[in-house]
């Protein structure tokens, strides 16, 4: 599965934020989707390790 963090983003806070893309295969029909999140740089790596 391709797995891709697109952009990162900052804010005033001073934390880093990264949007992450997922593609995601359906067991039903066996088409791709996409799902966005929107996270902290934190969490990103824990995001793409889950299957």
């Amino acid at each position: 599965m391709a797995k891709k963090v697109v952009a990162t983003l900052r804010q005033a806070s001073g934390k880093d934020f990264a949007k992450v893309i997922r593609m995601v295969k359906s067991p039903k029909t066996g088409a791709y989707t996409f799902k966005e999140t929107m996270m902290t740089n934190d969490a990103v790596k824990d995001f793409l390790a889950k299957p």
